[in-house]
């Protein structure tokens, strides 16, 4: 399976002719990277004009809502963003949660939607506080809540991303995690997705890093940490820093 690195540009750039610009480089430096697998995410206002002028790199949404249509002013459908050939989206982001009030519940029915119609939640987990060793229970209620009654047979879809929130670059002391860290996570979130399916699930399932992920950092988190990728907030919108993270973890297992 490909690594799965995901620009996730949050609320930025400013305007689209910077978005377009940002895009067209990080679909340049793809020219140059083999067997790897890059998804941008920017605003929704962003996405058609991004869609026109990248080819290597795949698109992404940051959000969706968990109904087909109707009178749910200021939300965007799956069925629109799959017209418009967005196939991954991004879920249960920390920031959603501590400035949005999303709660699990909303989570579990967006990620229900997308598997549903067959597109490929990103779903983010992760504790608020930084612990000691053992990766805390509260990742495992994350991920229980999202997954909730969702057969077997929509799993092979999920990409699911530790992201502890102290982690975050814009998270006041913010600071990465260990590479020994995410792979306690990695081994733990395995854990629990056998519990919830089986062995195969728990063992297949696409685990992705996300906290201040940088091009110092990221072949850390990709051997010792065992992750399959990363989710790359505030350096994704460097083009030059993207792609030595993107040129770094296609060079993995080399």
């Amino acid at each position: 399976m490909k690594k799965l690195i995901v620009a996730n540009w949050k609320m930025n750039p400013d305007a689209p002719g910077r978005a377009v610009v940002l895009a067209n480089k990080i679909e340049q430096s793809l020219a140059r990277v083999r067997n790897i697998e890059v998804v941008i995410a920017p605003p929704f206002p962003f996405l058609l004009p991004i869609a026109a002028v990248v080819k290597r790199a795949k698109l992404g949404a940051q959000n969706v809502f968990w109904e087909d249509a109707g009178a749910y002013t200021g939300e965007v459908s799956w069925h629109q963003l799959k017209h418009i050939k967005i196939n991954y989206v991004i879920i249960g982001h920390s920031e959603r949660k501590l400035f949005l009030g999303e709660t699990d519940e909303m989570i579990h029915n967006k990620v229900h939607i997308l598997l549903e119609n067959g597109m490929t939640p990103i779903l983010c987990v992760g504790e608020r506080e930084r612990m000691d060793d053992d990766i805390p229970e509260i990742v495992g209620t994350q991920i229980k809540a999202a997954l909730k009654g969702i057969k077997k047979t929509f799993i092979k879809k999920l990409v699911i991303a530790y992201e502890p929130i102290w982690a975050i670059s814009t998270m006041p002391d913010a600071r990465p995690d260990t590479p020994a860290s995410a792979f306690r996570a990695v081994v733990y979130i395995r854990k629990i997705m056998s519990e919830l399916y089986d062995r195969s699930v728990g063992e297949e399932v696409r685990i992705i890093y996300g906290g201040s992920v940088k091009a110092k950092n990221i072949r850390a988190f990709l051997e010792e940490g065992r992750m399959q990728g990363a989710l790359v907030g505030g350096a994704s919108l460097d083009a030059s820093e993207f792609a030595e993270i993107v040129t770094c973890a296609s060079r993995v297992g080399m």
